[in-house]
C-alpha cells in the first residue's frame, strides 16, 4: 500500500549542532577505530563506529535524550510514551529515568527477552518507567501506543519520524567527521531512516562528495522501495535476525532526508547478516546485533564495490542480541567454514568397533565433541550401526584429509554439509 502525504521540512546541519550541545555529558562519544582486518576482507579502508558501546548498547539514545530535554515543563509533567521492538525503548527508559520523567513504553509481545528486561532495568527502582507488551509486531505495539497517548496526554516520542530525534541520531555523523577528517564513505543500517538521515544531512554539510549508503535487509526493504515508488509504502510483515530495522513503513520525513542526501541504498539476506556477526565477534571482539551488522554485511558480499580502497566508516548501530542467537550463529558459522563437521559411518555391530573407529578419528586430530550410536532407526543392515560423528576440525582441507584416512581403514563414511537455511 502506498500513501502520500504533504512534504516535511528538513533537519539541518545546525540542527544537529544543537542537539549535540543538548546532550552533552550525557551520550557517550564512542570510537572509530580503523580495522586492517576488514579492510583485508573487504577491500574498502574499515573504520568501526561503534554505537553497540552506548549505555543501553545502541545510538538510539542519542535521539532519545535529545529529545527528552528539549521537552518543556509542561510536555515533562505530562510523561512520554514510545513504541519499539527494543533499543528505542531502552533509550528512552535510561533518559527518561535520568531525568525523572514519566515513561511508558510499549513494546511487541514478540521483542527480544533481553531487550525487555534491559528496558525494565533502565528504569530502576525510580518507578518512573512502564513496560507495555502488547501485539505481535512494532505496528501493533505502535497502534497501542498512540491509544495510550491519547487517554493519557502523553508526549509521544517515535523512533524515528521526529526531527529532535533525527537529529540527535545525526550527532554520529558530526563524531565521524572529527574523528577522521578524510573520511570517503559511511555505511549506515536503514530501519526507520532517522540514523541514516541525521547523519546523511552532518557528513554532507561537512563534505559533499563524502558517499552516504545505507543497507537495509531482504526480508523488509521498505525505505529502497518507497524511494523506488516516490512515497512510503507498508511492506507485508517478515521475520528477520535483524529486528531493529525491520520496519514496514518509512515515513514521509525520513523517506524526504533519504532521496536527497542518501547516494544508494543495498540489500542483504538473513545468511549474510548471520556471518557479518560472527565476522566481528571473531576478527574483532565486537558483539553486534543484527541491526549493528548489516554494514558489514554488505562489503563482505560485495553489495558496495563503490567503497574499494576508499576510507569507510561503518555505524555499528547496536549490539543488543540474544545469547542464545549468537550461539545458533557461531554453530552455524562453524560448520559453514568446516570447523564443525557431521560424519556418518557405518561400523560393524560388534565389541570394539566404535573404539577403533574413534582411534581411526584420533589418528587425523580431528577432535570429537558429540557422538551417537543409531542401531533401531539407521538405514543399516542386521549387522551394522550407523555412527553419527560431530567432530571439531580446522577446516574443509582436514575434513577431506579425515575422509580419505577413514576410507583407507576400510570405513563407509558420509560427510553432512549444512546446507542454507533461515536464521532468526
Amino acid at each position: 500500500m502506498r500513501c502520500r502525504g504533504p512534504r516535511p521540512s528538513l533537519i539541518t546541519a545546525a540542527d544537529i549542532q544543537q542537539a549535540r550541545l543538548r546532550i552533552a555529558g550525557r551520550i557517550y562519544e564512542s570510537p572509530c577505530a580503523h580495522s586492517e582486518t576488514l579492510s583485508r576482507l573487504t577491500g574498502a579502508q574499515c573504520f568501526l563506529k561503534l554505537e553497540n558501546l552506548q549505555m543501553t548498547g545502541s545510538f538510539k539514545e542519542r535521539g532519545a535524550c535529545n529529545k527528552l530535554t528539549a521537552m518543556t515543563a509542561a510536555q515533562v509533567a505530562a510523561g512520554v510514551i514510545c513504541a519499539s521492538a527494543g533499543n528505542h525503548a531502552q533509550g528512552v527508559a535510561y533518559h527518561a529515568a535520568r531525568l525523572g520523567i514519566d515513561a511508558t513504553i510499549v513494546m511487541p509481545e514478540a521483542a527480544p527477552l533481553n531487550k525487555v528486561e534491559n528496558t525494565r532495568a533502565f528504569g530502576g527502582t525510580t518507578g518512573k518507567v512502564r513496560v507495555v507488551l502488547h501485539g505481535a509486531n512494532f505496528d501493533d505495539a505502535n497502534e497501542q501506543a498512540l491509544r495510550i497517548q491519547a487517554a493519557e496526554g502523553r508526549t509521544f516520542v517515535h523512533a524515528f519520524d521526529d526531527d529532535l530525534v533525527i537529529a540527535g541520531q545525526g550527532t554520529v555523523g558530526l563524531e565521524l567527521i572529527e574523528q577522521n577528517p578524510d573520511l570517503e564513505a559511511v555505511v549506515v543500517a536503514i530501519g526507520g531512516g532517522g540514523l541514516i538521515g541525521g547523519i546523511a544531512v552532518a557528513v554532507k554539510a561537512a563534505n559533499p562528495a563524502i558517499k552516504v549508503y545505507g543497507v537495509e535487509t531482504a526480508a523488509l526493504a521498505s525505505m529502497k522501495e518507497a524511494v523506488r515508488l516516490d512515497g512510503p509504502v507498508t511492506l507485508p510483515a517478515a521475520r528477520t535476525i535483524a529486528e531493529g530495522i525491520a520496519i514496514r513503513r518509512a515515513s514521509d520525513r525520513t523517506l524526504a532526508l533519504t532521496k536527497r542526501y542518501v547516494d544508494d541504498i543495498v540489500l542483504v539476506d538473513e545468511e549474510e547478516i548471520a556471518a557479518a556477526i560472527l565476522t566481528l565477534l571473531e576478527k574483532e571482539k565486537t558483539v553486534a546485533e543484527g541491526a549493528g551488522a548489516a554494514p558489514l554485511a554488505a562489503l563482505l558480499h560485495d553489495g558496495l564495490p563503490a567503497v574499494k580502497g576508499r576510507k569507510t566508516a561503518l555505524v555499528i548501530g547496536g549490539g543488543n542480541i540474544d545469547v542464545n542467537v549468537i550461539s545458533r550463529i557461531i554453530e552455524r558459522g562453524l560448520a559453514r567454514s568446516g570447523r564443525l563437521m557431521r560424519l556418518e559411518v557405518r561400523i560393524p555391530d560388534v565389541s570394539g568397533s566404535l573404539a577403533q573407529l574413534a582411534t581411526a578419528v584420533a589418528g587425523t586430530r580431528a577432535n570429537i565433541i558429540e557422538i551417537n550410536h543409531e542401531r533401531t532407526f539407521a538405514d543399516a543392515g542386521l549387522s551394522e550401526v550407523v555412527v553419527e560423528l560431530v567432530l571439531e576440525m580446522r577446516g574443509w582441507d582436514h575434513g577431506n584429509d579425515l575422509m580419505r584416512a577413514l576410507g583407507a581403514a576400510g570405513y563407509s563414511a558420509q560427510l553432512v554439509k549444512p546446507g542454507p537455511r533461515h536464521v532468526g
